[in-house]
């Protein structure tokens, strides 16, 4: 048996674990991410969190697979890593995590380690191709083939949150554009779909009487059979599910995962997006699943550990 550390450094904290390489983990602990100085000290921060657990343990170093690392940004061949939050530009984390371990180091963008994660041991397993899509603040994705993530010329392969799904709209998208999918289909997204309705409509709704109308509030009210925030959401799923079409009608996935913070609205999320996904996918692709995402946050840290293998 090998064993072999993955690494999810977001901006706040960084998650990491020690697996088995049949996908078993065996411990998980964080860190803080310490970003000052341009985040100088965060490999150094992560090497030593490394080698304090490697001493707790008897393995022999050719016990070890190595350190995969989910980076949120890009991760170059050259093994450097840009990443605008961290203060990162080009700094070589992959060989400076080889320096502090002594162990081989991997790494990638953090959404394409969670799409890999799913892949492994999550929502995809037993299955050779996938769509990651994640519903938090924005919307992220990845894209596994037969085995190998989608990573693109500009290391860009898989930002599904940045799909144009509406051509009129006015307001900005974080990334300069207009009428990007996380515009609508994220956590944000949906609030602000919320805030429209209830604006342009004067429907009795248990949602005006909240003091905060957020993702979860919408999909309480939906869920609780609440007429508005059953339009909202449904206007949030069709959405999505163009999105989804146009990438499964690109790829053609064997399954289509949805994780992310607004996937806790469960199967009612599921089963809208479901309904409007096959009005729009290309007749092949009409039937490809779509399912919850199993492994939480801990899907980065799987898939770290899955491109060691």
């Amino acid at each position: 048996m090998k064993y072999g550390y993955g690494v999810d450094l977001g901006g706040t904290t960084v998650k990491m674990g020690l697996f088995s390489d049949g996908g078993r983990l065996l411990d998980k602990w964080e860190i803080d991410t310490d970003v000052s100085n341009g985040g100088v000290n965060i490999p150094t921060d992560i090497g030593r969190s490394i080698l304090a657990d490697m001493n707790k343990h008897s393995f022999s170093r050719s016990d070890y697979l190595g350190v995969g690392i989910g980076v949120p940004g890009q991760v170059w061949p050259d093994g450097t890593a840009d990443a605008v939050n961290l203060g990162w530009r080009r700094l070589p984390i992959i060989g400076q995590l080889e320096e502090l371990t002594g162990l081989r180091a991997v790494g990638d963008n953090d959404a394409n380690t969670a799409a890999m994660g799913e892949y492994w041991q999550g929502g995809g397993k037993g299955c050779k191709s996938l769509v990651l899509v994640t519903l938090g603040t924005g919307v992220g994705g990845g894209i596994i083939l037969d085995g190998k993530c989608l990573q693109g010329a500009h290391r860009a392969g898989g930002e599904i949150g940045h799909i144009p799904v509406n051509p009129g709209e006015t307001r900005l998208c974080g990334c300069g554009n207009r009428g990007c999918l996380e515009q609508y289909a994220s956590a944000t997204g949906c609030a602000r779909l919320a805030m429209d309705a209830l604006a342009g409509s004067g429907a009795p709704s248990t949602l005006r009487s909240e003091r905060k109308v957020d993702a979860r509030a919408v999909w309480d009210a939906a869920k609780a059979g609440d007429g508005l925030a059953l339009e909202i959401a449904g206007r949030f799923c069709d959405i999505l599910a163009r999105g989804i079409a146009t990438v499964a009608n690109t790829v053609d996935p064997e399954v289509i995962v949805i994780g992310g913070g607004v996937s806790r609205a469960g199967q009612l999320l599921i089963d809208m997006t479901a309904e409007r996904y096959r009005r729009y996918a290309f007749n092949p692709c009409k039937n490809t699943p779509i399912v919850l995402a199993k492994l939480g946050n801990d899907a980065g840290m799987y898939g770290c550990v899955a491109n060691l293998l």
